[in-house]
């Protein structure tokens, strides 16, 4: 083929993507076969796309036109071309895609590669979508030929992975891709094969890409066929989509080759559910759930959802409508027989038949999960650790499926310090007397365990749930009960705890002990009165002097300080809320006497900082003064001492 006669141009990774590719191409894999099938996966999505821009523009296909990959092979130069007739780049798109690595999270990226083991950098490269420079494992330098349809200039990048690449201009006559290797000798030790190989090629083939829906040819032996005759080109996949054969008859390889491809993810799924619906929508699904999470889960531009067919022709590759947002960990397939071939992303938007397909799909992936966490709850618990986040967020956000979700929820508790459990396991736990399920917020479990707010619960036995991810709070601001059940922060309110004489004992000596400290109450109250909304007396405390409580309708101070964050404001407490004093501790008892024995006292007001302090600290709050608070404390100690 002649050249055109345009410059060549010559560019240099950045630092970071050099280090990178050199991790890349020092095996991180022992499977070094695997690049081809990451060759096969992109020439499959180039096809993909050609055949979705058809649907409105015809004139990118011929009627007769076969879309197609080709292996081609010349054992005397050592070369290996993967050739498709896809829908091709254009010169600024190589620059963007198969010039630069990982251009969002390079840095990361190298960071996680350099402490982790083989099969969790498998697991990264593929996450990161940096796959294509697996090839510079098996060869010295790479060729790419590539003219986008409706474009009448081909471009050629080459790179021999020694940091830096060349783009110019070339000649191809049809749009497409072609990406030749110029591979490595041999080296059986360090699992180089010889890639010109007919037959290598058609093992690897049959391996990793048996199912692509596209015929990938190549010059190979006919089976059986008489040594001495001359190979032909021929189909050497299957093409057979895995979702239409029974699941008898497919292994378990298989599925999870196909999970690989359709989920761009090196490893191996965690579990799968295959659907058929019938009635008046006819369609299949083949769906697939991770064992990581991708490191993309919470970017707010991420691509996700389920690839969707018509007819075992593919539509859309990413189909958002298909499942909620809470179910975006979800991989895999639909295929249905009554979408019209030409939909468009608008139609799909609009499509009530979308809509019936995601509210089928969304409760049947959730009766799935529900079965995995009854059946199988190591299993469900790899997925909650991976995805959990993810289903809170349908709580949060979908108040429609809530009750189907709130009973996939795992919590830690007070119960037991590794245990999760979800509501029905904590409901049947519950006290002969408790009326509620009690839960209390906070940044961590270790926070959460020394709260001053548990006490009176471990006092008698309850069960607390410890809500310590960032969603939770969201989560209980969303769900007031379960089963009938009323939902309660033990850090809001008032605490009423035991039986019916229980609490009309513990009101009764409370009563005698408002009137014994209201003095002192009323001048903690003047005191702090810019800090908190009320002095009063604590029924939850037993070993703690104070703590803070929010009323009923008030924010956590988790939540607070979340929000405080993310709009940049500075630390310390700006909500009001109620300071609770213990009257058994010794605390409370010597400051009612210092107040009765002098009102004057000017350290009672040190007293009075001190104890919003303690209790701001005990909760995990930040101090709104610290320089006050210390000075208070060195003023205390010497009058002491």
């Amino acid at each position: 083929m002649e050249l055109m006669t345009g410059s060549v141009e010559t560019f240099q990774f950045q630092a970071e993507t050099k280090q990178l590719l050199d991790i890349v191409i020092h095996s991180l894999y022992s499977q070094k076969e695997i690049f081809l099938r990451e060759l096969i996966s992109n020439a499959s999505d180039a096809l993909d796309r050609v055949r979705l821009e058809a649907l409105t523009n015809q004139d990118l296909l011929a009627a007769d036109e076969t879309l197609e990959i080709r292996l081609v092979t010349d054992s005397n130069a050592r070369t290996l071309s993967i050739e498709d007739n896809g829908i091709g780049m254009t010169r600024a798109e190589v620059a963007e895609n198969i010039g630069t690595i990982a251009k969002s999270g390079t840095r990361e990226l190298v960071e996680r590669l350099q402490s982790a083991q083989s099969g969790d950098a498998a697991q990264l490269i593929g996450q990161f979508g940096v796959g294509f420079y697996s090839v510079f494992m098996v060869a010295d330098r790479i060729t790419l030929i590539t003219r986008r349809a409706g474009e009448e200039t081909a471009t050629r990048w080459s790179s021999s992975g020694d940091g830096k690449y060349e783009l110019a201009d070339d000649n191809r006559f049809s749009r497409g891709t072609t990406v030749t290797l110029h591979l490595k000798p041999v080296d059986a030790e360090h699992g180089i094969s010889d890639f010109t190989d007919p037959s290598v090629l058609q093992g690897l083939v049959k391996r990793y890409s048996d199912f692509v829906s596209y015929p990938i040819k190549a010059t190979v032996p006919e089976p059986g066929a008489d040594a001495s005759a001359a190979p032909e080109e021929r189909t050497i996949n299957s093409m057979q989509p895995i979702w239409t054969k029974p699941a008898s008859e497919v292994k378990d390889e298989e599925f999870a080759e196909f999970y690989r491809h359709v989920a761009r993810d090196w490893g191996e799924p965690l579990d799968r559910l295959s659907l058929r619906a019938e009635g008046r929508l006819e369609y299949q699904t083949l769906l697939f759930f991770p064992k990581h999470a991708p490191f993309d889960l919470y970017f707010r531009d991420q691509q996700f959802g389920l690839q969707l067919y018509v007819r075992r022709v593919l539509i859309m590759d990413r189909c958002q409508n298909l499942l909620p947002p809470y179910l975006r960990f979800v991989k895999g397939i639909v295929d249905s027989a009554d979408l019209p071939l030409n939909v468009s992303r608008e139609m799909i938007q609009q499509d009530r038949h979308i809509s019936q397909m995601q509210n089928w799909l969304s409760r049947k992936v959730l009766e799935h999960l529900q079965q995995m966490l009854d059946s199988d709850r190591d299993k469900y618990k790899t997925l909650w650790g991976e995805f959990g986040a993810v289903l809170k967020e349908g709580v949060a956000g979908d108040g429609d499926v809530k009750d189907r979700l709130l009973p996939l929820l795992l919590f830690q508790s007070s119960n037991d310090p590794v245990a999760l459990t979800t509501l029905d396991e904590y409901v049947t736990r519950m006290k002969p007397e408790q009326t509620e399920i009690y839960y209390l917020t906070g940044e961590s479990r270790a926070v959460v365990e020394h709260s001053p707010h548990l006490e009176a619960f471990q006092a008698k036995a309850y069960e607390v749930l410890y809500l310590v991810d960032p969603v939770d709070e969201l989560v209980a601001e969303r769900v007031q009960d379960f089963g009938g059940k009323p939902v309660k922060s033990i850090g809001k309110g008032t605490v009423e705890l035991g039986s019916e004489d229980d609490r009309k004992q513990a009101e009764a000596n409370l009563s005698e002990q408002r009137k014994q400290f209201a003095s002192l109450l009323e001048f903690l109250q003047t005191t702090l009165d810019d800090a908190v909304k009320e002095v009063r007396l604590s029924t939850r405390l037993i070993a703690s002097p104070v703590c803070l409580v929010g009323a009923d309708d008030d924010i956590s101070p988790t939540l607070e300080r979340m929000l405080r964050r993310s709009q940049g404001t500075g630390a310390g407490t700006q909500q009001k809320r109620i300071l609770e004093l213990n009257p058994k501790h010794a605390i409370t008892s010597k400051l009612q006497e210092r107040f009765e024995a002098d009102q004057s006292d000017p350290l009672l007001v040190d007293y009075a900082h001190l104890l919003l302090g303690y209790a701001l600290l005990a909760e995990g709050s930040d101090l709104p003064d610290p320089s006050r608070f210390n000075k208070s404390i060195g003023d205390l100690m010497v009058s002491g001492l």
